[in-house]
């Protein structure tokens, strides 16, 4: 084999031609290719000794770590399915995945583990927990049964099931625009052929070495990983309290290559920068939002030499679009082009293409686009959808439907191609990053019993991109105590997903025709008594600022 068609291959490959090359650079401690090859494959011979069958999920819920890499290429190249958790996420939100996903088996940390306690109490399909870190013997006892890390490692290697690139290979959980998250499955073939796409554009080599800063559940993040592995780079695994540890881990580590989101690079821009960094950070790429104009500038005043690449993904196409950095000059309010081996349409509602500059949904077409929602076809038919039959590429004497994503974000073409975001159709919050589902925090408030109705909604921050705002009403006859909803989400939601603040109101909310709290009505009050000004109400008495 010369080149990768299975997610597993990216590691396999690189090793054979680089196998003395870091791979994993974590914390004093490095990981070669040939040694991660090795590790992916005992990994994928313990799992499969446990029982996992093609296609079964396998969960993990670690920060960035050796065993988190290990584990999601493991778990592919066993045949099975991995899905990565955002580390941030509270014990009922895993748990909800672990039984969505129908998890088989879960890696973890025994620190972890302990906090998990409860919740896997309920996860009836779990069969499993791989304990990370810990010299755990295999438990016989109690369900599920415990697997130490050393002892899964140890057992007899196995051959994975046979797979083709078709089959699916990980479940990327995201927050819809209703509801509980939703998990979007994705191929072999979407995440090398991302890998491919990705390290194309960016001219990764072999002697890159990128910062894995972002959440690898993240599709922006995990892609650290496979567009360094399709190069034959080094990643750097940084778990990171402070911007400023994202300074030092570029300065200490020599990093060449940086992905983050805008909320993260406006922190980073109001920092004093080492000098060194400048000499060898090659680029720096922006995604999860817009890269506010002023941001950016002062970046590349920090960075003359590094090429800015500003991008625009989907998890369910998991990378859609690049703006060239010798464009940034000209065009600096630009999503791009699509990148390599996509096409990008605009279209209107009736399917048919949109001329210069009018605005339509965002289409994706191509080798990356995803196999849809776990276990959702409903959703899953409103978002993955056939191409209309005169769309461009699609030619009458093709008889057999393909599938596209409709994006659900508004946007516009100009006479050269290039694209601009216009806004979502939908009422996602786009908030640090991450997409936010209103009714899913509004689902929390009211399993708090402390609001009678309540409505969340995004507002613009200057840092944040978008502030999460609550309007809600008591529960009963006495007043709501602000203090004491927000003390209690902090126990139940991730930092993300709180709050900003909770603007509190005699009931009943009004409501829209369809009877409906009218969150966009709500929402424009909202702006005209506060101001907008960062996401935060004015000092009024009537809300409580959550001080995130």
């Amino acid at each position: 084999m010369c080149d990768s068609c299975l997610l597993p291959d990216l590691v396999a490959y690189a090793a054979r031609r680089f196998p003395e090359n870091i791979a994993l650079t974590h914390g004093q401690d490095s990981m070669t290719y040939a040694a991660l090859r090795d590790a992916v494959v005992r990994f994928a011979g313990g799992i499969a000794g446990l029982g996992l069958a093609r296609g079964e999920r396998l969960a993990i819920y670690l920060e960035k770590r050796f065993e988190t890499v290990v584990a999601s290429f493991g778990a592919a190249a066993a045949g099975g399915v991995f899905v990565p958790l955002n580390p941030l996420l509270k014990p009922e939100q895993v748990a909800y995945i672990l039984r969505d996903c129908n998890a088989r088996v879960l890696v973890t940390s025994p620190e972890r583990c302990a906090l998990l306690t409860g919740a896997l109490s309920r996860c009836d399909e779990l069969r499993h927990v791989v304990l990370a870190g810990g010299d755990s013997p295999e438990g016989a006892a109690g369900r599920p049964a415990r697997v130490g890390w050393k002892a899964l490692l140890a057992m007899p290697r196995r051959p994975g099931h046979r797979v083709i690139d078709a089959d699916m290979t990980a479940i990327l959980y995201t927050s819809g625009s209703t509801g509980r998250p939703k998990g979007v499955v994705l191929s072999h073939r979407n995440m090398v052929a991302g890998a491919k796409s990705v390290a194309g554009y960016l001219e990764n080599t072999a002697g890159d070495t990128l910062l894995a800063a972002l959440p690898l559940s993240f599709d922006a993040g995990f892609s650290q990983l496979t567009t360094a592995f399709h190069a034959g780079a080094r990643v750097v695994l940084l778990n990171y309290l402070l911007p400023r540890d994202v300074l030092k881990a570029l300065e200490r580590e020599r990093v060449t290559g940086l992905t983050a989101v805008p909320p993260l690079y406006i922190q980073l821009a109001r920092l004093d920068w080492p000098a060194a960094i400048a000499g060898h950070l090659r680029y720096f790429a922006s995604t999860g939002g817009r890269m506010p104009r002023e941001t950016l500038d002062a970046l590349r005043r920090r960075l003359p030499k590094s090429k800015p690449f500003l991008m625009y993904g989907l998890t369910e196409a998991f990378r859609s679009t690049f703006l060239p950095p010798d464009e940034v000059d000209r065009r600096p309010d630009s999503i791009g082009k699509a990148i390599p081996n996509a096409e990008i349409l605009v279209l209107r509602e009736d399917g048919a293409p949109c001329a210069p500059n009018e605005p339509g949904e965002l289409v994706h077409r191509g080798a990356l686009v995803g196999m849809g929602y776990w276990n959702d076809p409903a959703r899953t038919a409103e978002r993955y959808r056939p191409l209309p039959a005169l769309a461009p590429g699609r030619e009458p004497g093709l008889t057999i439907p393909e599938l596209a994503v409709w994006s659900g974000d508004s946007v516009r073409m100009d006479e050269d191609g290039f694209l601009y975001f216009v806004g979502r159709r939908d009422e996602m919050i786009k908030t640090s990053g991450y997409r936010v589902s209103p009714t899913e925090v509004e689902e929390i408030l009211y399993a708090t019993k402390m609001v009678g109705e309540c409505v969340a909604f995004g507002v613009d921050h200057e840092t944040l991109g978008q502030a999460i705002q609550v309007v809600a009403t008591p529960p009963g006859d006495a007043g709501l105590d602000a203090r004491a909803l927000l003390a209690e989400c902090r126990k139940r939601l991730p930092a993300y997903m709180l709050p900003q603040g909770i603007d509190a109101r005699a009931g009943p909310l009004p409501r829209n025709p369809n009877g409906k709290i009218d969150r966009r009505a709500l929402s424009a009050e909202w702006l005209e008594r506060h101001g907008g000004t960062n996401g935060r109400p004015a000092a009024d008495g009537r809300s409580e600022d959550a001080g995130q």
